[in-house]
């Protein structure tokens, strides 16, 4: 615990993330009071790791594989015994324990998976669904509990919830409300958890004994990530290690996190000593997910409401305070494919949905060209190798893009050099219009300072240049018989970066509205480095990626530095960061302030997207971020929807989202901010 970050900004329970582990403990085969020790042993160890909630495997007590010995009394009793000494134990510890056990009641016997918190035993969930093919026996010895609901148990002279309808809920973290089912209940066609996450449960919990064969690692991965994508939750499971009995099969003890489809952590497989799995679950994430997806409740109504029919369970822990850290993988880059074994399928996945969603737009507008501005800047270089791209797999001559460089007032040399190499490599039509006389007789005519000599560089002096240039590209599009491919991106249509009408935000197919500018830099590194273009285009791409980004409508100044857009609205992978958070998710401005602390304050912690160039990685701290996130609030909520809500077509690209008010995103023009503002200032130290 870090005592310097005593403000509760930095404590990670704030912001609605639960901490789960898995317990791959010691094992002894049929030995209840080895097991039970090194049960209170690990939980002793998440203890001190400040986790909120331990899953261990099934039957963890008297181990699994024990066959006939499952129903032998004297088992029986040392494992009741044990659930009391474990019960007892557990008032000094903070995590809540889900333990494998053994139940009886009425002349049966039920595998059981038990809750326990504070000196409590919560309740009892019974296994649905009992394997008996193959290696499995289990109906030998217990009993299904697929129907049981509604009724108690008696363990140790105390009457206990017992049902598959049980959540059990905290009444300290609102989000935390767990679901347990037992091993093959997850391979049923129909998976208690279904019921679970409907009726309220956040986070869905395997206890697994679950043998190992080659591949079912990769089947349980599946399963998990499935389960925790359809029933929006976190998924943990738990399976049985070293130590079961060996007779006739073998074990890995392997234990897995997943959130919303998303890997959080895995354990070390067939390790010899207990393992720990941890990782910090977003309750909050999940809870906004469910109420952006009308298909999630419409699924609880077809199935009764659970959420009105199960029985909730609260209990009362002690979750740490403070700063604990963050036990996650926060990516910096949301937007860009970070699964470096997926990084070739991902890359091509993206660029060629933008791809074809030009490639139907050439096609049902019957154009004879495609008429595109290039600045020799990253925005222009995307779009014109996609549009490339386009006409190859058409069968299209590239010589039906109408390229155009425009250079004004700020142009640079490097860029307008840069913008006539690729459009030379490309093999389009290119051209070159000087915006400048075109620019001071507009400025003349409307009376600016700039026309009578003053260095006056404002708004009005920026839009003349930008709103000729997409003058010039839409009357040479009609010349042409052909349509403008617009530029902008989605980082720029959130900030408002762009000239509404007639300027850049205009355009008859805006192929990259759906590609914010990290993704636009990744994308261009990909197709400049893995052979998908020739060599000289690939050197003029690489080359490009190295310009400053500037939007070059003003002139340089006396020491030669250019005009810097980040400089003014930001770093783009903050602002990226920010987008995904609040328009994905929802998330409050301090929680974004938080995961943006943990992503970015540190280049040597975490991992960087595959091939990033080492004097790219940047690091920010709190002061930083909150700057820049208050700035990227205001843009964001009260000035720059006026614009998206009149952008043209463009294809979304990312799950991520897109900003098309026909699409994702649907916003007032003429809200305030001030809600946003006022929670980051009141929750930030």
């Amino acid at each position: 615990m870090n005592a310097t970050h005593s403000h509760p900004f930095y404590a990670m329970h704030e912001h609605g993330f639960v901490r789960v582990a898995t317990s791959t403990p010691h094992v002894r085969t049929a030995d209840v009071a080895f097991n039970r020790d090194a049960i209170l042993a690990e939980a002793r160890r998440a203890h001190e790791a400040h986790v909120d909630l331990l899953v261990y495997p099934e039957l963890c007590l008297s181990s699994y594989a024990i066959d006939d010995l499952h129903l032998q009394q004297a088992m029986i009793e040392a494992v009741e015994a044990a659930i009391g000494e474990i019960v007892k134990a557990s008032a000094q510890l903070t995590p809540v324990l889900l333990i494998g056990a053994a139940l009886r009641k009425n002349g049966r016997l039920y595998n059981c998976a038990l809750a326990i918190a504070h000196g409590k035993l919560l309740g009892a969930v019974p296994k649905s669904y009992l394997p008996n093919y193959r290696e499995f026996y289990e109906k030998r010895w217990f009993a299904s509990g697929k129907d049981i609901r509604g009724q108690s148990i008696r363990v140790n002279g105390h009457d206990v919830p017992f049902g598959t309808d049980l959540v059990f809920a905290s009444e300290v973290l609102p989000g935390f409300r767990f679901f347990a089912e037992i091993c093959e209940d997850f391979w049923a066609a129909t998976p208690p958890s279904s019921l679970g996450a409907l009726a309220g449960a956040t986070i869905l919990c395997n206890l697994s004994a679950s043998n190992i064969v080659i591949g079912k690692s990769d089947e349980r991965h599946m399963l998990c990530r499935s389960q925790s994508a359809r029933a929006t939750a976190a998924y943990v499971y738990c399976a049985a290690g070293h130590g079961e009995s060996t007779t006739d099969l073998a074990w890995d003890g392997q234990g897995v996190i997943y959130e919303l489809g998303d890997l959080l952590a895995e354990s070390e497989r067939f390790s010899l000593n207990p393992e720990l799995c941890i990782a910090d679950v977003d309750c909050d994430r999940i809870l906004n997910d469910r109420m952006r997806l009308p298909t999630f409740n419409d699924s609880g109504e077809v199935a009764g409401r659970p959420d009105e029919t199960f029985r909730t369970v609260p209990f009362r822990h002690a979750p740490a305070g403070g700063d604990i850290g963050l036990t996650r993988p926060v990516s910096r880059f949301p937007f860009v494919p970070d699964r470096a074994e997926r990084l070739d399928a991902d890359c091509y996945e993206a660029f060629n949905i933008q791809v074809d969603g030009l490639m139907r737009r050439i096609e049902s507008t019957g154009a004879k060209s495609m008429v595109i501005g290039v600045s020799g800047g990253l925005d222009s270089t995307h779009a014109l190798i996609v549009a490339a791209r386009a006409c190859d797999r058409l069968g299209l001559p590239r010589t039906f893009i109408r390229g155009y460089t425009m250079p004004g007032f700020g142009t640079s040399e490097g860029t307008k050099s840069n913008a006539w190499k690729l459009m030379k490599a490309l093999g389009i039509t290119a051209d070159e219009i000087d915006i400048i006389p075109a620019s001071t007789r507009m400025l003349e005519d409307i009376g600016h300072a700039f026309a009578d000599g003053e260095p006056v560089y404002d708004v009005t002096f920026e839009n003349v240049q930008a709103g000729l240039r997409t003058d010039y590209l839409f009357r040479l599009a009609s010349q042409n018989s052909g349509f403008v491919i617009g530029t902008g991106d989605l980082s720029e249509l959130a900030l408002g970066w762009c000239t509404y009408g007639v300027g850049d935000q205009m355009s008859h197919y805006a192929v990259n509205s759906g590609v914010p500018k990290t993704l636009i830099q990744y994308l261009i590194r990909w197709c400049a480095t893995t052979g998908d273009f020739d060599k000289p285009t690939a050197k003029i791409l690489l080359a490009i990626l190295s310009t400053e980004i500037s939007p070059e409508l003003v002139p340089a100044g006396a020491d030669g530095a250019i005009q810097s857009t980040e400089a003014k609205i930001g770093p783009y992978e903050l602002n990226d960061f920010f987008l995904h958070h609040v328009m994905r998710f929802g998330q409050k401005p301090s929680k974004v302030a938080f995961l943006a602390w943990h992503a970015w304050r540190d280049t040597g912690a975490g991992t960087w997207p595959a091939g990033f160039p080492d004097e790219r990685k940047n690091a920010y701290d709190l002061a930083t971020i909150r700057s820049w996130l208050e700035k990227f609030l205001g843009r964001f909520f009260a000035f720059s929807q006026f614009k998206r809500s009149a952008i043209p077509n463009g294809p979304k690209v990312s799950s991520g989202g897109a900003l098309s008010p026909r699409g994702d995103w649907r916003a007032p023009s003429d809200a305030s901010a001030a809600v946003w503002l006022s929670e980051l200032e009141a929750r930030l130290p």
